[in-house]
């Protein structure tokens, strides 16, 4: 009887955590929200640049990476469940302020940048760590999948829904809504999530493997972890495949205008939730692979695929080929996201997760960062994307090798801890 209580629990926590970042996905509306920017202001819009409407975007990226890493350690010491209440809160203000500041870049910037990438990083990098805590360390692939899911998931939801109030309503009232609809409905979500008792023990499940050799005998510090090799070998790999994805994800819709001469915006958008469902199923598929197959070896079969996938890009100059290269791209991309935290936490422990991951994270704020930017930089100068596609199959290559030394290192821990 406790331990079907237990894990009704267990399941409820999961379900919350992963309703949670469904729940804060709005940083995938900013794509919808940024035609409207640009748009003249005798048309409604705000007139801003290309380059200015990016700048909020770009803000909330950082500040997200800077935001998971401050939550997971508020998180490690307090619990989860008021800092995801805090996380949603920040969003649902952020977006409040950003309807109320009017036509402002520094506006938007610090209410939508700073304020709610701040709150995304908060909910996002918290909601993981107690789900792993409930359930057994053979799910963690899983559990993880199913969590960073919900945040991948939401692009289907929120970009319609954006587009839907954008429709009927002033941008400024567009974040009203959005800003009042997240602040209720996570913060009401928040409060279900928690983490298990100290002396809880989470049962196994029926095809558990007969050894735990892979979880570490003790959890690390986050200055215990940054003096291991194979953290700097994870973090680079992280970094690099993620602003693969990263890069194909923000410049989308120009590779299938410029390659495939693609120009109705309804294909367009539709290419995008495209991206965004595969980039799910990736999530969620790529967690049960490692957990299958190991998390190592799921991230040397995604950099071969990656690999290949890069290398032909140039070559897709037809619609149905442009979705494969989509297809390929998103599963790669959602894979690593599911991948990495349950690798950490296979590596560092569960006890000091939210501050652990809070730095590995940090991985991918870098990528936000780099990504777009080197592909526009590339794309100003030749006209194409074809250097970069080719840019990024040499660097999957290159982490395919880092791979091997990833694991010769984990190995060489497991020797030590026998």
């Amino acid at each position: 009887m406790e331990n079907q209580m237990a894990y009704k629990k267990a399941k409820l926590v999961l379900i919350a955590c992963t309703l949670f970042n469904l729940s804060i996905g709005v940083l995938y509306a900013w794509s919808v929200l940024t035609s409207s920017l640009i748009m003249p202001v005798a048309e409604g819009g705000f007139g801003w640049t290309v380059s200015q409407a990016g700048l909020p975007f770009t803000t909330a990226t950082i500040a997200f990476a800077i935001g998971l890493l401050i939550g997971g350690r508020i998180q490690d010491r307090i619990g989860p469940r008021w800092v995801v209440t805090a996380g949603g809160a920040l969003i649902g203000l952020g977006l409040i302020l950003s309807g109320l500041v009017g036509n402002s870049v520094i506006g938007i910037m610090l209410s939508f940048g700073v304020v709610a990438g701040l709150g995304m990083g908060f909910g996002y990098g918290c909601a993981t760590p107690p789900a792993l805590k409930w359930f057994h360390p053979d799910r963690k692939g899983l559990i993880s999948g199913l969590i960073v899911g919900g945040f991948g998931l939401s692009a289907i939801g929120f970009a319609p829904l954006t587009s839907t109030l954008l429709n009927h309503f002033t941008i400024e009232r567009t974040f009203l809504f959005l800003g009042i609809g997240i602040l209720i409905v996570s913060t009401a979500i928040a409060q279900l999530i928690n983490n298990p008792p100290s002396n809880y023990l989470p049962e196994a499940p029926k095809s558990a493997k007969s050894t735990t050799k892979s979880v570490p005998l003790i959890n690390y510090g986050w200055n215990q972890m940054l003096r291991t090799r194979r953290f700097y070998f994870i973090f680079v790999m992280f970094l690099l495949s993620a602003s693969v994805g990263l890069m194909i994800i923000g410049v989308m819709t120009k590779i299938a205008e410029t390659q495939v001469g693609i120009t109705d915006p309804v294909i367009l958008a539709g290419l995008v939730s495209f991206l965004a469902l595969t980039n799910t199923l990736g999530r969620v598929a790529g967690g049960v692979m490692s957990d299958k197959i190991g998390r190592v070896n799921s991230l040397f079969v995604i950099f071969i695929l990656q690999a290949v996938n890069m290398a032909a890009f140039v070559a897709y100059q037809n619609l149905p080929a442009l979705i494969l290269g989509i297809i390929i791209v998103g599963f790669c991309y959602g894979t690593t996201l599911s991948v990495m935290p349950a690798l950490c936490a296979d590596q560092y422990g569960l006890k000091n997760f939210g501050l652990n991951y809070g730095i590995l994270f940090l991985a991918w704020g870098l990528s936000g960062i780099m990504a777009p930017v080197v592909a526009n930089i590339i794309y100003d100068a030749t006209n194409s994307f074809n250097i970069a596609f080719i840019i990024c199959a040499v660097l999957m290559l290159a982490m395919i090798f880092v791979t091997f030394l990833l694991k010769k290192d984990i190995d060489k821990q497991k020797a030590t801890e026998v």
